[in-house]
């Protein structure tokens, strides 16, 4: 009996996202519109309860040490907003060009939502999960974690205990 799940091979540079049907999630009940976070938003177009799968974040499968070059090439070619999402110590998702409305899910300091790692079909998944009662027109958001750096990302999310940066 094997102590960890099989893991299913995965191939690199497709699109990558579970067969979860999205209507199971609640792809449907999410809108993209102008944000005043930044630039253009996830929000919900009925009440979301807590604990609730909204959406899985897909994207291109990547391996992570590339994501600094892609980053580079995406700036290049004048890609200003990019959607790399780390997936584990080896992988990651560029939702940049095949990603779906969760790649424009905003970071906020005091987020409703979090993002969770889960095996399904033996291979590992993102999903955006409500924290608590989300109201109709509400934003969603979760907090990026951004790693500590020197140079900061400043935060506009405007919540009353905003860290001021992302990272």
């Amino acid at each position: 009996m094997r102590e960890k799940p099989r893991r299913t091979l995965i191939r690199l540079g497709c699109f990558y996202q579970s067969k979860i049907d999205p209507i199971l999630l609640l792809e449907h009940s999410l809108k993209v519109a102008k944000s005043t976070i930044h630039g253009s938003g996830v929000f919900a177009i009925r009440p979301i309860q807590p604990r609730q799968k909204i959406i899985e974040y897909s994207g291109e499968l990547i391996r992570l040490k590339d994501c600094d070059t892609r980053e580079k090439k995406y700036l290049q070619a004048g890609v200003m907003c990019t959607y790399l999402f780390k997936l584990d110590s080896e992988y990651a998702i560029d939702g940049t060009k095949w990603g779906n409305k969760s790649r424009f899910i905003n970071h906020s300091c005091n987020p409703n939502c979090v993002v969770k790692t889960i095996n399904f079909d033996s291979t590992l998944h993102l999903f955006v999960i409500s924290k608590w009662y989300i109201e109709k027109g509400e934003e969603i958001t979760f907090d990026y974690c951004f790693n500590v750096e020197e140079d900061k990302v400043p935060c506009n999310c405007g919540v009353k205990n905003c860290r001021k940066f992302m990272n």
